[in-house]
């Protein structure tokens, strides 16, 4: 791994403040930030000293993957399976914090699913082109070093995990009652081919902390028209913009 503008030990702590639910305690009038106007994208790094890496990080997150160099990647081993989840709208997405125990096995790397969001229009880019909608499975392992896995979500048939959570999502900011009857199964978020690129980055969100492994299936998953819509009614866009390369490499898997 190429030296990081943030140190793992940095990263983890600063998403812990502001990224990942119930991990650690949150400050009691943590700063603003959306999507548009003066507290967008490009004002992320003057809101909060915190958020610098926004603007001067050199691996920040998404990105256009462009001219990919195909190698031999580990498999993506999906230790999932049903559970009943909280969902959360915290007030730049909706969030589904997951119980612990749902694993991913990454060549010797062994992570855990915390949460997964969603973000329209997607914020990664395949040779330029976005898709609808993107979710994002955000994973921590033993030393804290968070992986995340990006699915591309298209209009489409129903059938996937993503329709069962996009009907039930919040009416009003924040946590949302989860029905009794309510058991996802995680495996029916996932594609059935499990090719996926390879890079780092950093969060996509303030304060942008670097030292993230990115793994974004290659294959979309099929959602609900209406599921699309139903998100974009409370999010119309919560994309950040794509971010410079900087000379790092961008592998896909044969």
């Amino acid at each position: 791994m190429s030296k990081l503008y943030v140190p793992a030990r940095t990263a983890l702590a600063a998403c812990l403040l502001s990224c990942l639910p119930l991990q650690a305690k949150q400050p009691t009038h943590p700063p603003q930030w959306s999507y548009q106007g003066p507290q967008g994208p490009a004002r992320w790094a003057e809101l909060d000293a915190g958020f610098e890496a926004c603007a001067i990080g050199r691996h920040q997150s998404p990105i256009d993957m462009r001219g990919a160099r195909p190698a031999e990647l580990p498999e993506l081993g999906f230790g999932y399976g049903s559970l009943s989840a909280s969902i959360v709208d915290n007030g730049h997405t909706v969030q589904i914090d997951v119980p612990p125990g749902q694993r991913l096995q990454v060549g010797e790397r062994r992570y855990e699913l915390l949460q997964f969001h969603f973000h329209t229009p997607s914020e990664e880019r395949i040779e330029g082109k976005a898709w609808p909608m993107v979710a994002h499975l955000v994973h921590r392992d033993a030393e804290g070093r968070l992986g995340v896995v990006a699915v591309l979500l298209q209009a489409g048939r129903a059938g996937s995990g993503f329709d069962a959570v996009l009907s039930r999502l919040p009416r009003r900011e924040g946590k949302t009652p989860t029905p009794a009857d309510f058991s996802l199964d995680l495996q029916t978020l996932l594609p059935r081919q499990r090719g996926y690129y390879d890079f780092e980055g950093s969060l996509t969100t303030p304060p942008c902390a670097e030292g993230v492994h990115w793994m974004v299936m290659r294959e979309p998953v099929e959602v609900l028209p209406r599921s699309i819509a139903a998100f974009r009614r409370l999010y119309p866009a919560n994309a950040r913009p794509v971010q410079p390369l900087n000379g790092r490499e961008v592998r896909v898997s044969r």
